[in-house]
């Protein structure tokens, strides 16, 4: 079995949906729960088959409340993507992934918006990435691509990137593509500052889970193919 390594900022964004995609693929995720006492970044990327790099509810890169220790997670995705492992940043993840690779990220207000994807891309997650697929997205801040990124699919209405790729093994998921409607009731809870009609936002979530599951079954044929995460084959 593999292992990946996951960067937890708070005890409401996880993996969700991903979890159950993972274990019946015989993939292990060790969480590293950075928001807690003792919490710690994994000490080299040769520990580890890939990390993956999740959200921070309200916190931010380049505004508001600034995600503690954040030069040191960008510095262990650069060690990633130099060894050539893999490397999945979901919501404020995505944006930590973009400065790694030579982008950055801008100012935007914290926000909660369950909407339509569109493919621009044919060939993106290996043929596997649906046409048109809903998202739901909860964060801080916007990704600044590097120039090499490649852009895979985008907000069907604005056209905002809503998956990239950058340095071959790096792909940027500002809506959490295993997002469930319970993480967002948690992080409301959790923090004092929420988005605008968060109350529509999660009926509108509602509607839309089933064909967020149904994307991400998806999803995962492809990204476990062009990621190389798949586990070594048992001996005969």
């Amino acid at each position: 079995m593999i292992t990946l390594a996951v960067l937890q900022h708070t005890d409401a964004e996880y993996l969700g949906l991903l979890e159950d995609h993972l274990e019946g693929r015989n993939i292990r995720f060790r969480y590293h729960r950075l928001h807690t006492p003792g919490g710690s970044l994994p000490a080299a990327p040769e520990d580890f088959a890939g990390l993956v790099v999740l959200g921070a509810g309200p916190r931010g890169f380049a505004s508001g409340e600034r995600l503690p220790g954040i030069a040191a997670e960008v510095r262990l995705i650069e060690a990633f993507l130099a060894a050539g492992r893999p490397v999945l940043g979901f919501g404020l993840g995505s944006v930590l992934l973009a400065a790694a690779a030579g982008g950055g990220g801008e100012a935007a207000p914290l926000r909660f918006e369950v909407g339509a994807a569109r493919r621009v891309d044919a060939a993106a997650l290996a043929g596997q990435l649906p046409a048109h697929y809903p998202y739901a997205l909860y964060m801080r801040d916007r990704p600044l691509l590097p120039a090499a990124s490649r852009v895979l699919a985008v907000d069907a209405a604005r056209g905002d990137p809503l998956l990239f790729e950058v340095a071959a093994t790096g792909f940027g998921f500002p809506a959490h593509p295993g997002f469930k409607r319970a993480m967002v009731e948690d992080l409301v809870m959790e923090f004092a500052e929420a988005p605008e009609d968060a109350a529509a936002g999660l009926a509108r979530m509602a509607g839309a889970q089933r064909g967020i599951a149904e994307a991400l079954s998806a999803m995962m044929v492809g990204l476990v193919q062009v990621a190389r995460l798949m586990p070594p084959a048992a001996p005969a």
